[in-house]
């Protein structure tokens, strides 16, 4: 297996990440797909927030993507959900910084995690629509 065969460190790893506030319904356990969402998802969502965010802007810029005033938000949206190179991207810029054994499990419920996880990262940009049009202006 992974965590085995490839000395990752995972320490290191989870330290990075900062603390995310858990309503107390959303506790489940960490070995659940839910557990995993609130324990490994969206702590390294928001660790990578800045970095997301970047991608994205140069994905627009490097596509030649005419952000419209008016359509910034719809376009940001059909961009996330249909363009496979970039949600590769966002996929592999969240599970690199996986531990060991987080990927062991994202790998054995990849399809589910991969929708949330995107899900996740669409929502944190539609949020922040302002700075990515920023970026990508630059």
């Amino acid at each position: 297996m992974l965590s085995e065969s490839i000395a990752r460190p995972d320490a290191a790893l989870v330290t990075l990440r900062p603390l995310v506030p858990v309503a107390p319904t959303e506790t489940e356990a960490p070995a659940t797909v839910g557990g995993f969402l609130h324990a490994t998802l969206r702590p390294v969502l928001k660790l990578q927030n800045d970095f997301l965010l970047a991608v994205v802007a140069d994905f627009v810029l490097d596509h030649h993507i005419a952000l419209l005033p008016t359509d910034q938000h719809h376009q940001l949206a059909e961009l996330l959900s249909r363009n496979t190179k970039l949600r590769y991207t966002v996929v592999g810029l969240i599970t690199g910084l996986f531990t060991a054994a987080e990927y062991t499990f994202y790998r054995q419920h990849r399809p589910e995690l991969n929708r949330r996880l995107l899900e996740l990262a669409q929502r944190r940009v539609l949020d922040q629509t302002d700075k990515v049009v920023s970026l990508a202006a630059i």
